[in-house]
């Protein structure tokens, strides 16, 4: 634990932020959240010898708040010609997966701020439920005239049956560098840990229009080291 304290701290001291979100860069909390009475959506799949499908759905409570809705961990196999269901090993994370999400954000000056975040709920399918969750708290930096240079870094914890077997905390981190802003971003996130989540993710990102960027990605994993294409798509209020 005083490896990831003293991590948070480095990423602190290194981070100015402006505000985070639900959605993701790849695997880890974005930048922006989600304007008051508006919604944003999320769709990744995840493609190795099998496809994970990931659904995020957000909506602005407004001061700063969202809430929202995940269906994650929905995996169809290319060898058996079906979805995957897990309840019984946390070998694999638990799956398919039905969670909500909610996320607040403190301003603490123009260019610091922290966001606490959480998503949490239960397996669909199998004969067992379960209840799921990993938590975060994330510190912002938001750089450039327009904030088209953004980090976010900070600690997690979950549990087995949401990440698998390995450990249940760490640190997670993630850019987004808009070398051409809003036309094409260079994207990155990193989850710490040996479980099935714990993975480094590289990518780029093209805007199809100002609202609907769209995020192709390597992936690879921080246990084994097997590796997976990332794509995804995001729709955005504004």
């Amino acid at each position: 634990m005083k490896g990831i304290y003293l991590a948070t701290c480095v990423l602190i001291i290194l981070s100015r932020t402006d505000a985070i979100a639900q959605l993701t860069v790849f695997n880890v909390s974005s930048s922006e959240i989600t304007d008051a009475r508006k919604i944003s959506a999320q769709q990744q799949f995840e493609i190795q010898d099998e496809i994970e499908s990931s659904t995020t759905l957000t909506y602005g409570l407004g001061k700063n708040w969202e809430v929202g809705a995940n269906l994650i961990n929905l995996d169809y196999a290319f060898k058996d010609r079906g979805f995957e269901i897990n309840d019984t090993t946390t070998a694999m994370p638990y799956a398919p997966l039905l969670l909500g999400n909610a996320q607040k954000v403190f301003e603490l000056t123009h260019t610091f701020s922290v966001g606490i975040g959480a998503v949490a709920g239960t397996n669909l399918m199998g004969h067992h439920r379960s209840f799921v969750y990993y938590g975060y708290t994330n510190v912002l930096a938001s750089l450039g005239s327009q904030e088209q240079y953004q980090l976010a870094a900070g600690p997690y914890i979950s549990n087995h049956k949401y990440l698998s077997d390995g450990p249940v905390c760490g640190v997670q981190a993630a850019f987004d560098a808009g070398i051409f802003h809003k036309k094409f971003h260079l994207l990155g996130d990193w989850i710490s840990g040996s479980h099935k989540k714990g993975k480094l993710t590289l990518g780029f990102e093209v805007f199809l229009a100002r609202r609907l960027p769209l995020s192709f990605g390597w992936q690879r994993s921080n246990g084994d080291g097997s590796q997976a294409g990332v794509v995804q798509l995001t729709f955005l209020p504004k």
